[in-house]
């Protein structure tokens, strides 16, 4: 059983402990054993009542060398922040991977990356370290994906696409097959990535039109 210590208290660490939970309860065996959090702040922690001890500042945390850490940290700006820090500290991350996850055989999940209930990584598809692939999401075969990049829920990426570093994938977006993606980019909700992107660059909606059709009534 490996101890384990979430950098945050937020809503993607609420989301963390309940996919913890699940492991341990559908495991043989106990599998992690959750010390706490550590966070700028408590406010969270208050918020979603956790059980599990609140460790203290995160920017004054004393790395466990007999614990792991996994980052619980969804602001892009701030992930990689923390996750140079603490290395230098000598943290140690654990990968995540939930069980309801179909994951191909040839598929290679890299260090501190996260992969939530209901993902499908297709054959030969690379994770690399710290990346977030949200619940429902899709990675086809022979898909890149570089580091700490956040895949938000039910995002579909193709096969053969390679993404960079540090990118967003906001929810239900697609990546066509082939496509290539740089680094530092956002990918707005919704959003269709038919061609590629280079560096630092915003796909987004310009123009937004509800239709709202509703029957008459005779």
């Amino acid at each position: 059983m490996k101890n384990l210590i979430i950098i945050g208290c937020s809503g993607h660490a609420a989301e963390i402990v309940d996919y913890i939970n699940y492991i341990n309860n559908n495991s043989k065996c106990k599998k992690y054993n959750l010390l706490g959090f550590v966070d700028n702040t408590d406010k969270y922690y208050t918020h979603y009542g956790f059980k599990e001890k609140f460790l203290g500042n995160a920017d004054k945390h004393i790395v466990n060398k007999d614990a792991y850490y996994i980052l619980g940290i969804g602001n892009m700006s701030i992930r990689r922040k923390v996750i140079d820090e603490y290395l230098i500290k000598g943290a140690k991350f654990e990968t995540i991977i939930h069980p309801t996850a179909l994951i191909s055989k040839t598929a290679k999940i890299c260090d501190g990356s996260l992969i939530a209930h209901n993902v499908s990584i297709g054959p030969k598809a690379i994770i690399g370290n710290f990346c977030v692939i949200n619940s429902r999401s899709t990675i086809g075969h022979d898909s890149v994906i570089g580091e700490n990049n956040f895949i938000s829920p039910q995002v579909v990426i193709g096969g053969f696409v390679k993404i960079g570093n540090e990118n967003m994938l906001g929810t239900n977006s697609c990546v066509t097959p082939g496509v290539n993606i740089g680094n530092f980019n956002k990918i707005m909700a919704g959003m269709a990535i038919l061609n590629n992107l280079n560096d630092n660059e915003i796909a987004f909606f310009r123009y937004k039109e509800k239709l709202v059709i509703r029957n008459s009534k005779n």
